[in-house]
């Protein structure tokens, strides 16, 4: 195979997959994404370029990034806006200028959507996607559109990391709802489509949902996701949707301040409203074997970094609130009730006139760093600055307050297990 074919949004989880199978496939592949910098490390063979939807929005803003491109594969999509997330950019105004320039330039259009991307969802995500859909259909270009149900695969992001971070919780599974119906689809399956679908000749004008072959309900997805980690069974515990509604809630706000999550409203309603589809026969159209999802699991065995990935999935957010907290109120203890007892310690340490001002800084340095850890794109940088801060604490503590280290109450060593929670919230920062 020879051409050159552009994938925008390159660096996410379906699209990272989807030109890496192009490449193998023969393709020169040109790769778009917001912020290339960090995917093009991963990526160093492609063809990195900035495509950013929410600054792209004419045809001809995109003329220099299709120049020698055949065949365009459009992976963006967003669930919720906030923390930088538009639907509206990223669904319909980068989209539109995107297919009048590939109309301009004779371009192929593949574009991935969703299962239930239609008005009737209810949702800004729905509305927008089906809007671009509408977009595609209406144009005159070379084009075809794909809707995969729930994309699975070894590597999980966003929904499949949720449904498998329930599946290895201890004692029991929660789920809200759990009759939801998935027909998942192996992400090997949807790439060998997306590698068919760029070929001179294949089908076009056509809009195909693509279920997998097997049908599953939340609640038996999570049983099989539970036993292909190898963990005991255990009960699956329908939360009432009542009770799931602050989480939800909780979650949307996260969204809007950097912190994307699954566990939103968006997500819940999409999967109430279907996450299943209809039998299109894009398998047979694509000459694509697609399997089913029991089958996709026997033939990808878990390893020890899956059951880590799942069991940390919530004990990450409680890492990061538990060490944030914890260093905001002592600096607010420090200022408050906490200081004169703070005061007494440092002249118990030979520090004098320096006392005030060493408790004041050293507060409002807590207090500071409690709060920069919780914004998104500071927090390893800030829990590494943590744990040397407090290696700096500790030498300093340690000259001045040496007989503190054998105390009963032990106030120099309980702060070794914070430093270890600061590494591993700088160590799990990784999102993809």
């Amino acid at each position: 195979m020879s051409g050159r074919v552009l994938v925008l949004g390159a660096n996410g989880f379906i699209g990272s997959h989807v030109a890496a199978a192009l490449a193998s496939a023969g393709w020169s592949v040109r790769a778009g994404a917001r912020r290339i910098a960090e995917p093009a490390r991963r990526a160093p063979g492609f063809d990195w370029v900035s495509a950013d939807f929410s600054r792209l929005t004419t045809a001809e803003a995109w003329t220099h990034i299709l120049d020698g491109v055949d065949a365009v594969v459009n992976c963006v999509g967003v669930l919720q806006d906030g923390g930088g997330d538009s639907t509206r950019a990223a669904h319909v105004d980068g989209p539109r200028a995107l297919i009048a320039a590939c109309q301009a330039a004779g371009v192929r259009l593949v574009h991935i959507s969703a299962v239930g991307a239609d008005e009737a969802a209810g949702t800004p995500y729905a509305r927008t996607k089906a809007e671009t859909e509408r977009l595609v259909e209406a144009s005159g270009l070379d084009w075809l559109i794909l809707r995969p149900s729930l994309v699975v695969d070894r590597a999980a992001f966003g929904g499949t990391g949720l449904i498998r971070a329930l599946a290895a919780f201890p004692v029991f599974s929660p789920v809200v709802g759990g009759d939801q119906t998935f027909r998942p689809i192996p992400l090997g399956d949807l790439c060998a489509a997306v590698v068919a679908a760029v070929k001179p000749g294949a089908p076009s004008r056509q809009s195909w949902d693509m279920p997998g072959p097997q049908a599953v309900t939340m609640v038996e997805t999570v049983r099989l996701y539970r036993g292909w980690m190898g963990l005991k069974p255990a009960p699956v515990v329908r939360v009432p949707r009542a009770l799931a509604a602050p989480a939800l809630a909780i979650g949307d706000l996260l969204g809007r301040l950097g912190w994307s999550s699954p566990i939103r409203t968006t997500a819940i309603r999409q999967m109430d409203h279907d996450v299943a589809g209809r039998d299109s026969g894009w398998a047979q159209a694509l000459d694509v074997r697609s399997r089913g999802f029991t089958d996709f699991l026997a033939q990808t065995p878990a390893s020890v970094q899956d059951v880590w990935h799942a069991r940390l999935w919530f004990v990450r957010p409680v890492a990061i609130l538990t060490l944030g907290l914890f260093w905001l109120i002592t600096g607010l203890i420090s200022f408050g009730p906490g200081w004169n007892g703070a005061l007494a310690i440092l002249h118990e340490g030979g520090y004098g006139r320096l006392a005030g001002p060493v408790a004041w800084w050293g507060a409002l340095l807590d207090v500071v760093l409690g709060l920069m850890l919780f914004v998104r794109p500071w927090t390893a940088r800030v829990a590494i600055f943590m744990c040397l801060a407090t290696v700096g604490y500790l030498i300093a503590a340690t000259i001045s307050l040496p007989h503190y280290w054998i105390d009963p109450l032990g106030p120099w060593l309980k702060v070794l297990p914070m430093m270890a929670l600061c590494l591993f919230v700088a160590a799990t920062d990784a999102r993809r």
